[in-house]
Parts: C-alpha cells; sequence; structure tokens
C-alpha cells in the first residue's frame, strides 16, 4: 500500500506507526521491526533491487496459500487507514486493487 505511489509520505509514516501501535501494544521492538520490514520492502520495490510489485504479490499469495493463518492477519481497517493518504486518483486506483486483491486473499483462505 505504502509504495504504490513510489514514495513515503508524511501521513503514511504516522499511520504505519499508529498500526504498527495498534498491532503489538506496548511492544516497541516488534512494532519497530514491522515499520523497518516495510521500509526495506519499500526500498526493494522502488529501487528495483530484486523485488517488484509483482513478485511482491506472488509472495503473498504464495505465503498466504501455503500458511492458511496468515489470511487471518490480513487486517482491512488498519490497511484503509494507510489508504487516507492518497490524494492522487491513480494512486487511489491502484490501492483500491491492492485492498481488493488483499480482501479476495481473505476470503479464499480464512479458516
Amino acid at each position: 500500500m505504502i509504495s504504490a505511489n513510489g514514495k513515503i509520505c508524511e501521513c503514511e509514516k504516522q499511520k504505519l506507526k499508529e498500526i504498527a501501535s495498534s498491532i503489538y501494544g506496548e511492544d516497541h521492538d516488534r512494532a519497530a521491526l514491522l515499520i523497518d520490514a516495510v521500509h526495506e520492502y519499500h526500498h526493494k520495490i522502488i529501487t528495483n533491487n530484486g523485488l517488484d510489485f509483482e513478485h511482491l504479490i506472488q509472495l503473498v499469495e504464495r505465503e498466504t496459500k501455503a500458511i492458511k493463518r496468515f489470511a487471518n492477519k490480513i487486517d482491512m481497517p488498519l490497511l484503509m487507514q494507510l489508504h487516507e493518504c492518497i490524494d492522487d486518483d491513480d494512486d487511489i486506483l491502484f490501492q483500491k486493487r491492492i485492498l481488493e486483491f488483499l480482501q479476495s486473499l481473505k476470503d479464499e483462505y480464512t479458516a
């Protein structure tokens, strides 16, 4: 979601912190690890360093299919918070497609 427009804006940085905090509560180390992982994936995508959106989508789909409990970790309301940071029509459409894809995985693989 964050890499949809090729950059991480201040709104997205703040939302990411809020999301990590809501997921991990007082476990600041795990929250920081999540934020670092997002930044690492973002960097790989924007620099074309062995990962692009297509590869990431395939990875998410493959992992969710193999480990069904991952589907339960797709939290649409939390992801929608990131959607609030976007105002460009093309980026909004791209993020909506990402959300639809994730919802379809959740629907298919949720136990």
